[in-house]
């Protein structure tokens, strides 16, 4: 089984990760947060505008390499600060409207100025 690595230009990168590794039939995504990779900036100050980003940002590289929101089958949520959690969960629900996949929530544990959410996720990946 190879290791390919995937990436979009419609989400942020850096030479320090990959956005994405296929193996398998199964893709890994990196943590992406709210960050408009046009602007470089985050998309806004708060938790619902960020996820609807990085949900945008994971999607951008799920659909370069054939896969989709529908085809996740684990996302992990990173949260600068625990009381979003709610707020993350409002645009998350709308990308996961049915049978939603497993998910983990942590708290980030890194500092990053102005940073609400992380996203990662793993998608299985079409024939």
């Amino acid at each position: 089984m190879g290791r390919e690595v995937i990436y979009s230009s419609g989400a942020p990168s850096s030479p320090l990760y990959s956005q994405g590794i296929r193996a398998g039939n199964l893709l890994f995504l990196s943590g992406f947060v709210g960050m408009d990779p046009a602007t470089k900036q985050l998309a806004g100050d708060t938790v619902e505008e960020q996820t609807r980003q990085a949900i945008r940002n994971c999607a951008s590289v799920l659909s370069e390499a054939g896969s989709g929101l529908s085809d996740v089958v684990q996302v992990i949520v990173l949260l600068g600060d625990p009381t979003d959690f709610d707020g993350m969960n409002k645009e998350y629900a709308k990308a996961f409207p049915e049978a939603p996949p497993a998910r983990m929530v942590a708290k980030l544990g890194v500092s990053l100025p102005k940073v609400r959410v992380s996203l990662a996720m793993t998608a299985l990946l079409r024939d």
